[in-house]
């Protein structure tokens, strides 16, 4: 990102918009210590700890902005349980994991199958304790197990790509019916760069389970609506400081779309879930 874009982020950003210097503090600072460490441990929300590399283009987010992806990652924190089960499909280095398990103690199953990337998903449930409550599986979600090749070395935005794309490494892909479909998880957030409409092809018994209540994803297709409106799921709106939701919202500006089901529920959910403190305010 160059610094243009960097401050119309901080300009948008909810919980920077009104203190862009005390964000371009952090941006600075954090350019200033990312050179002299090759990593980083820094502190985030609810005594969680991220460990974090220049080039961490969503990790690195947080830092700046408390919450990267706000009303997404908001509508977590209010939302799970502990107890619950959550799915990350494409769980990166894995800030929604340690959100999930480590500040609302969720049980979570990530799928990140780039292996670099797994690794310091893994580093990261680590260093926060959470390994009896994550699940990480080394591989890419679609519509049938097999082996795919996946790009390398693009961060957040890796994904799976056409055969005979260079710069691609084959990795194993697996089915969410095939491994979640015992459970009984609350919410799934699926975020794999266009890759969205394979995955749900493998996860018809999943999306029926009636304790699925929340769905957050980043690329919605006709298939892909058409499905999870035959399923019960209607898309939404979550604004985070008064913790509604706003049905058929599609104003609301987030990386990815938020799809409900059961709508009583979730919102005595979010309702009475406990305050958390981000840079200084209370969501």
């Amino acid at each position: 990102m160059s610094l243009r874009d960097i401050g119309d982020f901080f300009a948008r950003h909810e919980l920077t918009r009104d203190d862009r210097l005390g964000a371009w503090i952090r941006f600075a600072s954090w350019q200033f210590r990312s050179r002299l460490q090759k990593e980083l441990i820094v502190p985030w929300i609810g005594g969680q700890r991220l460990l974090v590399r220049r080039g961490m283009a969503g990790a690195t987010g947080n830092i700046y902005a408390g919450l990267h992806e706000f009303p997404e990652m908001a509508l977590l924190l209010h939302l799970l349980r502990p107890g619950d089960l959550f799915l990350d499909v494409g769980a990166n280095v894995g800030s929604y994991v340690v959100l999930a398990s480590g500040v609302c103690r969720a049980r979570t199953i990530a799928f990140e199958p780039d292996p670099i990337t797994a690794t310091a998903l893994r580093r990261n449930v680590s260093i926060n304790h959470l390994d009896e409550l994550v699940t990480v599986y080394e591989a890419a979600v679609g519509n049938v197990e097999s082996m795919v090749p996946f790009t390398v070395g693009l961060d957040t935005v890796n994904k799976v790509a056409e055969p005979g794309v260079t710069g691609t490494r084959m990795v194993r892909q697996c089915r969410l019916d095939d491994v979640a479909s015992a459970d009984n998880p609350i919410m799934v957030k699926i975020d794999i760069e266009g890759y969205e409409e394979a995955a749900l092809d493998g996860a018809h018994v999943l999306l029926a389970k009636p304790s699925l209540k929340a769905i957050e994803i980043e690329t919605v297709t006709e298939k892909v609506r058409t499905l999870l409106q035959d399923q019960g799921f209607f898309q939404a709106g979550y604004d985070p400081w008064t913790r509604r939701l706003q049905p058929g919202c599609e104003a609301v500006r987030t990386n990815n779309t938020l799809y409900i089901r059961d709508l009583e529920f979730v919102e005595e959910r979010l309702k009475t879930a406990p305050s958390v403190a981000v840079l200084g305010h209370l969501i």
